[in-house]
C-alpha cells in the first residue's frame, strides 16, 4: 500500500508540514522582535487595515464556530446559524465600531495594553483591577478549553486508520469505533497543537500571533469553501453545486430545516452572546495595536461577510449529517465508551469519509488553522494580563525592566497551556455548551465597559457592584445547569401573563449586571474632574 492510500498517514504528513511552516513563521517574526515589552505585547501599535481584520476574524473565529456550530447545528438543525452567525456578523462589527475605537484612542494616548489598566484608571480603583484579573482568566480558560479539546478530536478523527493496533478506540462492548480507531489519540493531538501555539507565541510574541493569524484565517476561509463544495457534490450525488444543495435539501428532516422545536424567545434571547465580543480580554489586545483609527474601517465593514463565508458552510455540514442521503457506513462516531453520537467529531467525521486523503489533510490543516488562531491570542493575552497588572503593577513599573517583563509573560503563558491542556483531558462533553457559558459571561460584562466609555456618572462601586452581579448570577445558573445535567440545552422558563416563556440565561446575567451598575452609580461618588477630563 502506498503512503497515498494510507488511511490516516497522508493527513498526518500534511498536518505536521502544515504545523510546521507555522512554526518558521513564528521564529522568522521573532527576529522582528525590537526587545520591548511594547513591542511583545502589542506590536508597536504597528498593524495595519488587514493585518488588524485578518486577526480580529481569525481570534473570533474559533472550534466554537467551527467544529462547535456543526456540532450543534447536527443536533438542534439550521436554525443554529439564526441563533448565533447572523447575529454575531452584525454585533461584532458594532462592538468594533463602538468599543474597539474607544478603546484604541485612550490605549493610544495613555499607552495602556491591557483592558485592566483602562478601567483602573477610568474609574480610579486599584480593587477593579484585582477582581477583573481572576474573572477573566476564570472565563477564558473554558474558550482555551473549546479550542484544546477540539483540536484533538479533530486530529483523531482525520488521522483515523492510521495505526489500529497502536492507537484503538473502541465501544463499551470491544467493538473498533471506524470513524476514531487508528487516529491519533485527543490527548496526543491536543499536546502537539498546544506545544505548537506556545512555541510560535513564546518568540513572536503579538507580531507573531498577528501573523500567524491572518496566514490562518486565509488557510481556513479557503478550506473551509473547498470543503462545503466536495462534501457538498459527495453528498448530493448530482451534476452542479445548486442540484446538489437542492437534494440535500430535501433529505433533511422537518425539524432540521426549521426552528420548530426552538422557542421565539430562546431564539431571540441567543441574540445577546455576541455583545460577548466587547469584553474579550485578546480583542481588547489586537484593538490595540491598529496603527491609527482608520485601520477599523475595514475589519467593521467585511467582518459580517467573513463570517457568512465561515458559518453558512459548517452549519449546513452539520445538517446534512441527519439527512437520508447520509451513508450509513461508516457509522457516525460515537464518544468512546459510550453509544452516544459524538457531535463534536461531525466535521472532521465527514471531512475524513467524505474526500480524499489528500484534501481531507488540507481540510484537517483549515480546521485546525480556525482553532490555533484563537488560541495564540487567548494564551498572550492572558500572559499579558499577569505580567501588567499583577506583577509589575503591584511590583512597580520602575522595578522591573522590559526584558523582565517579557520574560514574566512567556511563563505565565507557559502556566496557562499547562493548566488548560490538564482541564481538557477531562474532555467536557459539548464543545458548543463551554462555548455559550463562557460568551454569556463575558456579556454580563458587556454593560461595564459601555459605561466607562460613555458615561460619566458611571463609578467605581457601580461598576464593582455591577461585575459581581454578572459573576453571582452566572455562578448560580452554571450550579442549576451542572445539577439538572442539563448544561448544553439549560435555559429559564420565566412566568409572564399566565404563559411560561424560554430565555437564556445571559438575559438574567446582564440584566442583573446593568441594572445594579446604575443604581449604585447614582448614589455612589463620581471620579474626580480631573479623570473625567481625561476621558471625556
Amino acid at each position: 500500500m502506498g503512503i497515498l492510500e494510507h488511511n490516516g498517514l497522508p493527513q498526518l504528513i500534511i498536518i505536521l508540514i502544515y504545523l510546521g511552516a507555522l512554526l518558521a513563521l513564528g521564529l522568522f517574526s521573532s527576529k522582528l522582535f525590537k526587545g520591548t515589552k511594547e513591542d511583545y505585547q502589542v506590536a508597536s501599535h504597528s498593524i495595519g487595515p488587514f493585518l488588524l481584520l485578518m486577526s480580529m476574524f481569525g481570534t473570533t473565529m474559533t472550534a466554537f464556530a467551527l467544529v462547535g456550530s456543526s456540532g450543534e447545528a447536527f443536533k438542534e438543525g439550521v436554525g443554529v446559524y439564526g441563533m448565533l452567525a447572523s447575529s454575531s456578523g452584525i454585533i461584532h462589527s458594532l462592538c468594533f465600531f463602538i468599543v474597539g475605537v474607544k478603546v484604541w484612542k485612550f490605549a493610544h494616548q495613555h499607552k495602556y495594553t491591557t483592558q485592566i489598566e483602562f478601567f483602573r484608571d477610568r474609574l480610579e480603583s486599584d480593587f477593579i483591577g484585582l477582581l477583573l484579573f481572576p474573572i477573566l482568566v476564570g472565563l477564558v480558560i473554558p474558550y482555551l478549553l473549546v479550542g484544546v479539546i477540539s483540536s484533538g478530536v479533530v486530529v483523531q478523527s482525520l488521522t483515523a486508520g492510521l495505526s489500529p493496533d497502536l492507537f484503538p478506540a473502541l465501544t463499551p462492548d470491544g467493538n473498533p469505533i471506524k470513524a476514531l480507531h487508528g487516529g491519533v489519540p485527543t490527548w496526543l493531538g491536543s499536546l502537539v497543537i498546544c506545544v505548537v501555539v506556545l512555541v510560535y507565541v513564546f518568540f513572536g510574541g503579538m507580531r507573531g500571533t498577528t501573523w500567524a493569524n491572518t496566514m490562518q484565517t486565509i488557510v481556513f476561509m479557503i478550506l473551509g469553501v473547498v470543503t462545503f463544495y466536495v462534501i457538498a457534490s459527495k453528498l448530493g450525488g448530482e451534476d452542479g453545486l445548486m442540484a446538489n444543495l437542492k437534494a440535500l435539501g430535501e433529505s433533511l428532516p422537518e425539524n432540521k430545516v426549521t426552528r420548530i422545536e426552538m422557542s421565539k424567545t430562546k431564539f431571540f434571547t441567543y441574540l445577546l452572546i455576541p455583545l460577548s465580543v466587547g469584553m474579550f480580554p485578546h480583542l481588547f489586545q489586537h484593538w490595540m495595536t491598529a496603527k491609527s483609527a482608520s485601520t477599523f474601517k475595514v475589519p467593521v465593514i467585511c467582518h459580517p461577510v467573513f463570517i457568512m463565508i465561515v458559518w453558512v458552510p459548517c452549519v449546513l455540514v452539520g445538517v446534512w449529517a441527519t439527512g437520508s442521503l447520509m451513508p450509513a457506513k461508516p457509522p457516525l462516531p460515537l464518544i468512546p465508551g459510550t453509544t452516544q453520537v459524538n457531535a463534536n467529531a461531525i466535521l472532521p467525521f465527514l471531512v475524513n469519509t467524505q474526500t480524499g486523503n489528500i484534501l481531507s489533510g488540507l481540510l484537517a490543516a483549515g480546521i485546525l488553522a480556525a482553532i490555533m488562531s484563537s488560541l495564540d491570542s487567548q494564551f498572550l493575552c492572558i500572559g499579558t494580563i499577569f505580567t501588567n497588572d499583577v506583577l509589575t503593577h503591584y511590583k512597580g513599573k520602575e522595578n522591573v525592566s522590559d526584558s523582565q517583563q517579557v520574560l514574566y509573560t512567556r511563563l505565565f503563558i507557559i502556566g496557562i497551556v499547562a493548566v488548560t491542556y490538564g482541564l481538557g483531558l477531562l474532555n467536557p462533553p459539548s464543545v458548543f455548551a463551554l462555548g455559550v457559558w463562557c460568551f454569556s459571561g463575558f456579556s454580563a460584562l458587556f454593560p461595564i465597559v459601555v459605561g466607562a466609555l460613555y458615561w460619566r456618572g458611571l463609578t467605581a462601586a457601580g461598576a464593582i457592584s455591577g461585575i459581581f452581579a454578572a459573576i453571582v448570577s452566572w455562578s448560580v445558573l452554571f450550579y442549576q445547569a451542572l445539577q439538572q445535567g442539563a448544561l448544553r440545552t439549560f435555559v429559564l422558563k420565566l412566568p409572564l401573563g399566565g404563559e411560561e416563556y424560554e430565555v437564556m440565561p445571559v438575559v438574567v446575567m446582564l440584566a442583573s449586571s446593568l441594572v445594579t451598575m446604575i443604581v449604585v452609580s447614582m448614589v455612589t461618588p463620581k471620579p474626580s474632574e480631573k479623570t473625567l477630563a481625561r476621558f471625556f
